[in-house]
């Protein structure tokens, strides 16, 4: 398992300690793991310092072996059955992290509460499951990029600078480039890596949808002192993060005022009923791309105020999808076959 990230590699090592009840010695784990004494002693003390039920045991003719005390025996970790019921009718919400570091720990732990229960048990509980349900209209599927996700965990547990080969909505063709990896956001049901991008001298984020394939390089970058994922996106309406300081101001119609004061939208919104039902709603952000699509869904009942390039833009957007619809009407308004003509020869 050598050139693995440390969390990867530590991660093996506590599974395979969960996994041998009879605990493994220190040169069984090293040659399950591919590194040295020292290696596998220090992260067995890492193990110890964190407080993980981690201990080394003396056996049969002096044999000394390390094992993970099991969850029901160790303080705060045992779970009634109500418990495990929860987390098992939770298991739906985990869906959007399918290959995943965790996701295969996960699905075993999910496993043992099915194993503990009756045929006619697991039934009531897939009925009351459908009481529930996570909507995942445009979720991303990632149980075929396991490995990619693992190289970039890698990536940023090392620091190290990462290549990635990435199809972006805009280009034609794939384009290879190195970037920086710093963490992994989700938002609607897809991950986004977020990292510094030195071709262009700036923040980027990057849906991993769309990496083809990456390959962590030796070379280390220096993450910012401080940088932390929330902060960096405190300002941003979803994942599009931008450098400004734009104050959105929205008015919406009575009837959709109630839905809109429902919903945490964004940290700084402010919502402002106004006479006769209407509801007047403000953003601090940074950019306004995403928001701008959100207030699009409203359709008629949203009106942007401020500022005034958002105004415009609004305006260009709304006569644009009008023209398509005026175009889209065409055909039938016309004979098909001289449509058909016109498109062929490509008329306008």
């Amino acid at each position: 398992m050598r050139g693995e990230s440390p969390l990867v590699r530590q991660w093996t090592l506590l599974r395979l300690l969960c996994s041998r009840p009879s605990g493994l010695t220190v040169r069984e784990l090293m040659r399950e793991l591919g590194v040295s004494e020292k290696t596998v002693r220090r992260d067995l003390e890492r193990f110890r310092k964190l407080g993980f039920p981690c201990q080394e045991q003396v056996g049969d003719y002096g044999r000394k072996a390390w094992r993970v005390q099991p969850v029901g025996d160790a303080p705060g970790l045992s779970f009634t059955f109500d418990e495990a019921i929860a987390l098992y009718l939770g298991r739906r919400f985990m869906d959007p992290l399918a290959g995943t570091l965790f996701w295969d720990a996960a699905q075993r732990a999910f496993r043992k509460v099915r194993a503990v229960l009756s045929d006619q048990a697991l039934k009531y509980l897939d009925k009351f499951a459908g009481v529930f349900h996570q909507s995942l209209v445009g979720g991303s599927d990632y149980s075929r990029k396991g490995e990619l996700i693992d190289q970039l965990v890698m990536a940023m547990e090392d620091r190290r600078i990462a290549h990635i080969t990435y199809q972006s909505l805009q280009a034609t063709e794939p384009v290879t480039y190195d970037i920086y990896p710093y963490g992994l956001i989700e938002h609607r049901g897809s991950l986004y890596v977020v990292g510094w991008a030195p071709r262009r001298g700036r923040i980027q984020h990057w849906k991993i949808d769309r990496i083809e394939e990456v390959e962590v390089t030796p070379l280390q970058f220096e993450r910012p002192a401080g940088f932390d994922l929330r902060q960096h996106l405190s300002k941003s309406f979803g994942v599009f993060h931008g450098e400004g300081d734009v104050h959105v101001k929205v008015r919406f119609s009575p009837a959709v005022a109630r839905y809109v004061q429902e919903g945490r939208w964004h940290p700084s919104q402010k919502l402002t009923k106004q006479r006769d039902g209407p509801l007047l709603a403000e953003f601090d952000l940074s950019t306004t791309e995403e928001i701008k699509h959100w207030i699009l869904s409203f359709g008629k009942h949203a009106i942007v105020l401020g500022p005034e390039n958002l105004c415009q833009e609004m305006q260009n957007e709304l006569r644009a999808a009008l023209l398509q619809y005026e175009r889209g009407l065409e055909p039938e308004r016309q004979n098909p076959t001289h449509s058909l003509r016109r498109e062929l020869n490509h008329e306008d």
